[in-house]
């Protein structure tokens, strides 16, 4: 069996981290969004069509010609005009039964078997605000009876997770669907006309769907798999002056120094200096690479490769990225005084995170002067810097 992955679009809403990477290469405990979901399909799967456009050089070079036992075919969406278009890129490369997925989100194994062995699927999630989403109205056999995209009023709580078994003839309905009011098309009208012909089994999901539709997202995603995947394995070099609980990932080349405090779980890239005199709290990844040094607390964040905090750094609850330094004594705040749940702009309107605790969004390459304080939930765009004692409480772009 095929698959077939979307994986060109160009996404806004989790700038600035996708100012300088396709969303599909976010990482997630180290690993790409992409890569997770190619280990996630099922055996049957010996094929995957990765259909890619924005950067879509980064995605080839970082997976190559095949991952985790299946050979990969690129194919370019030149014009991103929806997923139903990019599906319809794959005609006449797949004439058989296909599971279709979008590729910027994280499903569980057991979830992908089971629409996999299915004729023609669709996979649900039951969540507390459909209207975020596609949303699916099923009969009590489990037979898809619509499928609306972000209904003003949802009938049902069933959200549509964006995974699909289907035959060769949803490019006929493709051939048939009408570009919606944005232009584009999209496989959800598609899905909808198939289903008058072939009858579409709702999958309720009883694994996890991490849906990653903002930056915040992926801090969510992480203390997931943290919890739930990672395995206590040491590779590097660990002080027996260094104290570690917890399931705690060390990988290979990265030094531990004494008086580090590593409360698991917690994963370490390779290559990375921890310490000396360091705390790395519950929930974080460091990517390889990276730096955290004297006197330094990283809670519940990620760390991209090569990002570094190296003295009197406090990082809460944040996203930074790729070969980021901050400078002695920067802070990310995380924490309203009122309690509030944090808002963050995106895309000029202010979105309620739903978290009460959310620290920065740092871009590639951002550089902070000494003793510069970020309120939270703020973004800085990718190589941007701030001034010694800076106070940043708007977006930098």
């Amino acid at each position: 069996m095929k698959a077939v992955i979307f994986a060109a679009g160009k996404s806004t809403r989790t700038y600035p981290l996708t100012l300088t990477r396709p969303k599909p290469l976010l990482p997630v405990m180290n690993r790409p969004i992409i890569q997770h979901q190619l280990e996630a399909l099922p055996d049957s799967v010996d094929e995957v069509f990765l259909v890619v456009g924005y950067r879509h050089e980064m995605i080839r070079e970082a997976l190559g010609a095949s991952c985790a036992g299946r050979k990969i075919t690129y194919v370019l969406q030149q014009e991103q005009r929806g997923t139903g278009h990019a599906l319809l890129q794959c005609r006449g490369l797949i004439k058989e039964p296909m599971m279709a997925m979008n590729g910027d989100d994280l499903f569980s194994p057991a979830d992908l078997r089971a629409v996999a062995q299915l004729e023609a699927a669709a996979l649900a999630k039951r969540v507390p605000d459909p209207s975020l989403y596609g949303v699916i109205e099923m009969d009590t056999q489990n037979r898809l009876l619509t499928l609306e995209e972000k209904p003003a009023v949802p009938k049902t709580d069933l959200a549509n997770a964006g995974v699909y078994k289907l035959p060769p003839a949803i490019f006929d309905a493709l051939d048939q669907t009408k570009p919606s009011v944005r232009g584009e098309i999209e496989i959800t009208s598609a899905v909808q006309l198939l289903n008058a012909s072939v009858p579409i089994t709702v999958v309720e999901c009883s694994g996890y769907w991490l849906p990653i539709g903002y930056p915040w997202n992926l801090l969510e995603a992480n203390t997931y798999l943290l919890d739930t995947e990672l395995r206590a394995e040491i590779h590097g070099e660990v002080s027996p002056a260094a104290h570690l609980s917890g399931v705690v990932y060390v990988g290979q080349g990265t030094i531990v120094r004494p008086g580090v405090v590593i409360d698991g779980p917690v994963y370490i890239g390779r290559d990375c200096e921890i310490g000396p005199n360091c705390w790395i709290r519950a929930g974080s990844t460091l990517g390889n690479g990276c730096k955290v040094g004297q006197a330094s607390e990283i809670k519940n964040s990620i760390l991209f490769n090569g990002a570094k905090a190296p003295h009197h750094n406090y990082v809460g609850d944040s996203v930074i990225g790729e070969k980021v330094n901050l400078g002695c004594g920067t802070v990310t705040s995380n924490y309203r005084h009122d309690g509030a749940t944090h808002r963050s702009l995106v895309g000029g309107q202010l979105i309620d995170t739903g978290r009460r605790k959310l620290g920065a969004i740092l871009g590639d390459g951002v550089h902070t002067g000494i003793h510069t304080s970020i309120y939270p939930g703020r973004k800085l765009w990718p190589n941007t810097t701030t001034l010694p004692g800076e106070i940043v409480d708007k977006d930098r772009m």
